[in-house]
């Protein structure tokens, strides 16, 4: 069996990642971080493909002010993620994982070696594996949100790194 599994990001500070240089755009990177996972055919951020359905109106995440003035959003469609950034919401990524090729009722194949047709091999196997790509997936998350990290606040040491990140978050949502 195949199946879909999803990764959800907490806390991540908004402005991670870039809108004008493609290559450290997050949506980008962390959608070839989950493609990278054996027998992964799919990935979405937020409504992912359901965007391809509806009109703008309904998929664009709208914007409120709340009594403190603060910026907030009732609805997470962008799946934490717009322009490439991380805009303060929780990050969501889904991926789809293929069932695994080993089949108890094999398949139609090719012997390469003598060119004739034959059965695939039955084998016994685990009948899906969509759990353990989901570890994997959640520690390829952590290596591309970390990076981004790194790449945004710097520092030779945990507490440089933390001091940088607390200043950029105090100052930013401050001023939202």
């Amino acid at each position: 069996l195949g199946g879909v599994f999803e990764v959800i990001v907490r806390g991540a500070p908004l402005g991670l990642g870039s809108h004008i240089q493609w290559d450290k755009r997050l949506d980008g990177k962390l959608a070839w971080a989950m493609m990278a996972i054996q027998a992964i055919k799919g990935v979405e951020i937020g409504a992912g493909f359901q965007c391809g359905e509806l009109p703008g109106s309904q998929i664009h995440d709208e914007m409120f002010l709340d009594k403190n003035n603060k910026v907030y959003r009732k609805t997470n469609r962008a799946g934490g993620l717009e322009g490439g950034m991380t805009n303060g919401e929780e990050v969501c990524i889904k991926a789809c994982m293929k069932p695994i090729p080993t089949l108890m009722q094999p398949l139609n194949s090719v012997d390469i070696g003598s060119k004739t047709e034959v059965s695939a091999c039955k084998e016994r196997s685990d009948c899906c594996a969509v759990s353990a790509a989901s570890v994997v997936g959640e520690a390829m998350v952590a290596i591309v949100i970390t990076e981004a990290v790194l790449d945004k606040f710097g520092g030779d040491a945990m507490v440089d790194l933390l001091n940088s990140m607390n200043n950029y978050k105090n100052r930013v949502q401050g001023g939202l």
